[in-house]
């Protein structure tokens, strides 16, 4: 039993209720590192323990702890150490480029087991990684909060684009109405302008034939009444 895979050396995990588990972690309690400085820790064991402190897990009904190895690096180990990332990679299929989880945690694995390699040579040095790896985490973390933050107002912006985009939808329905019973209007109007000039011109050569009757008719008269007043006129006797 190795518990849970990591990239991070651990030493076999003993049960919780071990005396000499329950002693490493009252210890580690009473000598947590104040400012990531050395404080009063005596030796190097227990600084590793205390950057990578023991992990807890259960298998079954029993609870165990395991602490990270004490054993030194060779260069054998760091390309192992290599072989097992891309391995792990491969295995878990984590992405390349972009934002992935898998990957994040399989490298934060990895700088883990190189901070426990350099911890173990020159513990100030594993310090001074650890410090990098806490600031690396808080940066890792506020670039995944602002980009929480523009997924969920982007979201929000597309939301009300589809929203604008229905209302538009409806406007521009409304609009074709509009159209459709203007022109239907226009139609009309041009049948009954089109019905009026008829009506009118009707009028209008009644007028015309009337008036030249009564042209004609008040011509004929006069022709009449010119002929009866030389009748009645003695010279033209």
């Amino acid at each position: 039993m190795n518990g849970p895979a990591s990239l991070v050396r651990y030493d076999q995990p003993v049960p919780a209720e071990d005396q000499a588990a329950q002693h490493l972690k009252s210890k580690l309690r009473a000598a947590k590192l104040q400012d990531k400085s050395l404080g009063n820790v005596p030796n190097g064991d227990d600084i590793l323990h205390l950057i990578l402190p023991p992990r807890e897990f259960e298998e079954g009904e029993q609870k165990y702890v395991q602490c990270v190895s004490a054993q030194a690096a060779s260069r054998f180990d760091v390309i192992t150490l290599q072989e097992h990332l891309d391995r792990r990679m491969a295995e878990r299929k984590a992405r390349e480029s972009g934002i992935c989880v898998v990957r994040q945690q399989l490298y934060s694995q990895c700088f883990d087991e190189l901070i426990r390699q350099l911890t173990l040579n020159l513990p100030e040095r594993g310090l001074m990684l650890l410090r990098v790896r806490d600031e690396m985490k808080l940066t890792i973390s506020a670039y995944q909060t602002l980009y929480d933050s523009s997924v969920a107002f982007s979201t929000q912006k597309a939301i009300q684009a589809q929203e604008g985009i229905s209302d538009m939808g409806d406007k521009l329905k409304d609009l074709e109405a509009e159209c459709r019973a203007l022109e239907e209007e226009q139609v009309q109007l041009s049948q009954q302008l089109a019905s009026t000039k008829r009506r009118e011109q009707e009028k209008v050569n009644v007028m015309k034939k009337k008036h030249t009757e009564a042209v004609e008719y008040l011509m004929r008269s006069n022709t009449q009444l010119e002929k009866a007043v030389k009748q009645m006129d003695p010279k033209n006797g």
